[in-house]
């Protein structure tokens, strides 16, 4: 952990982290952290350092926010960058030459990799991982965070899973075995088979729990996927 002055700095939410002062330290990679201020004002001491970080760290990284203390250091320019979506719009207005991309989970363009706010940074050093270490090693770390999917960098930062909002254990399973097998035919017997319930009973409740029918959202998944499978493939 770094800052300009060192020493202990205290976040917003009251945690206390030990810090280095900034230095002439080489680094494999730097990670730029997010801030919750609105309109972030960024240090002179802190913009130099970032802007300098390209010859000491053969990888310079942002997380939510961070993209903004990179751009201010004009290390954005001409390449494709994403950030929280929240914070999307206050980006252009603050950079608008760069070309923002709100609605991916991280980017990379050369050594310069972004990535949205919050979860997004386990992607983002997930990611890292396998383009360092090869993907077993990061399968190997996902199963030691219990994580349930790792997500591409190309991933929209909202799912189609998390806008349909089940309540019920048996409608979650139910759509997450649709998910799982998304290339065989979903009938309703199929879909209420893998939620215990009747098929007319199935169509009941899903509808009142996701505001959807069943035949909408297996839809919705299927366009999430395949286009998910052009962006990162060679569909």
């Amino acid at each position: 952990m770094l800052s300009e002055a060192g020493g202990t700095i205290r976040a917003s939410c009251g945690l206390a982290l030990e810090t280095k002062k900034f230095d002439e330290t080489e680094f494999d990679t730097l990670i730029v952290l997010g801030t919750l201020v609105d309109k972030p004002a960024f240090s002179p001491g802190l913009v130099s350092y970032v802007k300098n970080a390209p010859s000491r760290a053969r990888r310079v990284a942002s997380i939510c926010t961070g993209a903004l203390v990179l751009a201010e250091a004009g290390l954005l320019e001409n390449r494709r960058v994403t950030t929280h979506w929240a914070y999307a719009r206050y980006f252009r207005e603050r950079s608008p030459n760069l070309n923002i991309e709100e609605d991916r989970i991280f980017i990379i363009d050369d050594s310069i990799w972004t990535s949205a706010g919050c979860t997004a940074c386990i992607d983002l050093a997930l990611a890292m991982v396998e383009k360092d270490a090869g993907k077993e090693l990061a399968r190997a770390v996902s199963r030691d965070l219990v994580m349930y999917h790792r997500r591409g960098g190309g991933q929209t930062q909202h799912s189609a899973l998390l806008e349909l909002e089940p309540k019920s254990d048996r409608i979650q399973s139910a759509l997450e075995y649709a998910r799982g097998n998304l290339q065989i035919p979903l009938t309703i017997d199929r879909l209420a088979g893998a939620a215990h319930l009747s098929p007319r009973q199935f169509s009941r409740t899903f509808q009142q729990e996701t505001g959807q029918s069943p035949a909408k959202a297996i839809e919705t998944l299927r366009i999430e996927t395949a286009r998910l499978m052009v962006e990162q493939a060679r569909h």
